[in-house]
């Protein structure tokens, strides 16, 4: 194991935080400042349409992202699946993955080791590669990635202190409304830097980073994209169902911007009314086809049609569950995140808390 290599978790207390966004923040500066970068997620909790066999999604996004070689990237050393705990719970499997772990970056050549920590601090503890575990096998600093809800948020984040002890190198706070970042500034972050906790950055909330693909909305709906498979790289913004008379209608369409309209596949007049507004996509229900004008209207405005064979009902469901859980798996969005982070995030300190 090189002795110059600084090893960095980045973490959470908390699912869907923006760890990733975060770690290609992170490594999009690093790499700007000339550092070399590896990057490693050892608990993969991220598969493509649940084939074993298939790459841990988030890892290859992100290697790509970051144009990274094969050298520079470890693969999860154990999946979080049913299976895998099962087996670790009836003691069939004994592997030492703390030692796995040491072991699989003794040839890796970065002066800089991100590692993604899986759910939370403690996930991962009974393979021994919880957060905490893997700080004090590698002797690692960990960033904590906490997102926005209130300031009882402290609660937590003081906590986390006396989790990882001297282990913890700071943290972010991210997706604050508009409306919070001044008392996030003036209150939450000085509380925290006087119980020894360094905040590096407070990044405000960003429509586009919430936002989903009409792609992945399609993927989810297992929909039938009924015209302009070309833009399904759309981003939605929020979600809006169609089920009032027009004239309502098209003034309750007129306050969304880049929406995903949910609308029966029979409401021929409130799926020209949505055309006629800020629409990125139509969603269909019950598994029928549109009048042949409002394909023509939705080709001539680039706007796709996703058909559905789902009640309005379970397809908001799942749309939601969409929204809840999204994943930088846009090009879009990386960007976004990047500019967030040069803006918002004190580097300088990093690198001085990390000897770099």
């Amino acid at each position: 194991m090189a002795q110059s290599t600084k090893y960095l978790i980045v973490a959470s207390i908390e699912a869907y935080t923006g760890k990733s966004g975060t770690i290609l923040g992170l490594a999009h500066q690093f790499q700007a400042q000339g550092f070399s970068i590896a990057y490693s997620k050892p608990i993969g909790t991220c598969f493509k349409d649940q084939d074993p066999t298939a790459k841990e999604a988030d890892v290859e996004f992100i290697a790509d992202a970051l144009g990274l070689k094969d050298a520079q990237i470890r693969s999860p050393l154990i999946p979080l699946k049913r299976e895998t705990v099962e087996e670790r719970l009836k003691q069939e499997d004994t592997t030492d993955y703390g030692q796995l772990l040491k072991e699989s970056f003794a040839d890796i050549e970065a002066n800089i080791v991100i590692l993604e920590g899986a759910g939370t601090l403690w996930e991962g503890s009974l393979f021994g590669l919880s957060v905490i575990d893997m700080a004090k096998t590698l002797d690692a600093s960990v960033l904590l990635v906490a997102r926005y809800h209130s300031p009882l948020i402290v609660d937590s984040l003081i906590t986390v202190k006396l989790a990882l002890g001297e282990h913890l190198a700071g943290m972010v706070i991210n997706d604050i409304p508009s409306e919070e970042l001044e008392a996030t500034q003036t209150l939450i972050k000085p509380y925290l830097e006087s119980h020894g906790v360094p905040v590096f950055g407070l990044l405000p909330a960003s429509r586009l980073l919430r936002s989903v693909s009409v792609r992945e909305i399609a993927h989810q709906l297992k929909a039938q994209v009924l015209c302009r498979g070309d833009r399904l790289d759309l981003m939605v913004e929020s979600l809006t169902i169609g089920a009032m008379n027009v004239n309502s209608a098209l003034e309750y369409f007129r306050q969304g911007q880049n929406k995903a309209v949910v609308t029966g596949g029979d409401r021929t007049d409130l799926q020209l009314a949505a055309l006629e507004t800020s629409t990125s996509c139509l969603i269909l229900t019950g598994h029928m086809n549109p009048q042949p004008l409002i394909i023509s209207r939705a080709e001539d405005l680039e706007v796709p049609i996703l058909s559905v064979d789902l009640d309005t009902l379970s397809t908001v469901e799942i749309v939601d569950q969409a929204f809840g859980k999204v994943r930088l798996q846009e090009k879009i969005k990386v960007s976004c995140i990047q500019e967030l982070m040069v803006k918002n995030f004190d580097m300088t300190r990093l690198c001085h808390e990390l000897s770099l």
